[in-house]
């Protein structure tokens, strides 16, 4: 597997893998105090997550959760789901989602790592105005 990209999402930077499988590969770093996506759910993807370093927040249908270093949080379709990163430590973590497919949203949502202001840029409102009005194309349902 190589990396295609990394790009700065939401304020998390994010680096998709090719595979070979039907899934979506990324590996991921969220800085210290950084929220995650809009709740949301996706219609028809499963989601895993995986904590390599640091400790992650989920909420997965009205319940919250701290997911920390070597544990994982599996998502399946229809559940409602956000995470941050509510410590004062980066947190390292794998993602995937099946079926193939959602590294679109990544891939047009991001700002390239080496661009001048991408952690800035990649949360500017029209970013975030980007994302809530095209994000279910992506099988992203958001419920806020």
């Amino acid at each position: 597997m190589e990396s295609n990209n990394t790009k700065w999402v939401l304020g998390h930077k994010i680096t998709s893998y090719d595979t070979s499988g039907d899934y979506d590969l990324m590996m991921a770093e969220t800085p210290a105090q950084v929220p995650g996506p809009p709740p949301h759910l996706h219609n028809r993807l499963k989601e895993s997550f995986l904590i390599v370093e640091g400790e992650m927040e989920f909420f997965i249908n009205g319940e919250v959760k701290n997911v920390k270093a070597g544990e994982s949080v599996d998502i399946p379709p229809n559940t409602l789901h956000t995470f941050s990163n509510k410590s004062d430590k980066p947190c390292k973590w794998i993602n995937i989602h099946s079926p193939k497919g959602f590294r679109s949203f990544f891939d047009q949502m991001g700002i390239p790592e080496n661009e001048e202001n991408a952690i800035e840029k990649s949360v500017a409102p029209e970013i975030i105005g980007k994302v809530m009005s095209t994000a279910a194309q992506y099988d992203m349902i958001i419920k806020v």
